[in-house]
């Protein structure tokens, strides 16, 4: 009997996924500092991020780590962005 040889699971989109999951916390907490439509605007980029997450997770895994780097980038800049020109 042969014995079948499985790939290692790789940890990064694991790690994307926990990243993921703390970006939505920040997503969801600019209620307290930014307009609902903004809020609703950014939770509805976070959810295509995910849905990209979710898909590349066995596909690429290693390039997974990179969603949550982008959603943070994303949501300073918003932020910023609206502080600053929007006086929010």
């Amino acid at each position: 009997m042969a014995i079948v040889e499985r790939e290692r699971a790789s940890p990064w989109p694991f790690v994307a996924m926990a990243g993921m999951a703390g970006c939505f916390f920040l997503y969801a907490a600019s209620v307290l500092l930014a307009p609902w439509w903004a809020v609703a605007a950014l939770l509805a980029f976070w959810t295509g991020l995910l849905v990209v997450a979710c898909r590349w997770f066995t596909r690429r895994p290693r390039l997974s780590v990179v969603l949550p780097v982008v959603a943070l980038v994303v949501w300073w800049v918003v932020l910023l962005v609206g502080a600053a020109l929007l006086d929010w």
